[in-house]
């Protein structure tokens, strides 16, 4: 997969990781696209070495599901590092 293909593939991944986790989440577009590409790596990273996926093809199920994961996985570390993640009831 080509680099610009991979910053595309992680923005997208983040965009849907802060959608499907609730609260509210700080950062921008930038944010969101440096916390979706390091998610992408790090879903990529364990799908390779978990599973042995191939992630050399852009539009598949795998590697998006992967990306997204990972995405997942590095919002929630970002949450409680920043403690942005919490909800507040107002």
């Amino acid at each position: 997969m080509s680099f610009l293909a991979f910053l595309l593939l992680g923005l997208i991944a983040g965009a849907i990781a802060k959608a499907i986790l609730p609260g509210k989440h700080g950062g921008g577009w930038f944010a969101t696209l440096l916390l979706g590409v390091v998610g992408a790596f790090v879903g990529g990273w364990l799908g390779g070495l978990l599973f042995n996926a191939d992630l050399g093809r852009f539009w598949s199920l795998e590697t998006w599901a992967l990306a997204i994961g990972g995405s997942i996985v590095v919002l929630l570390i970002y949450g409680l590092i920043t403690g942005r993640n919490r909800s507040r009831a107002e």
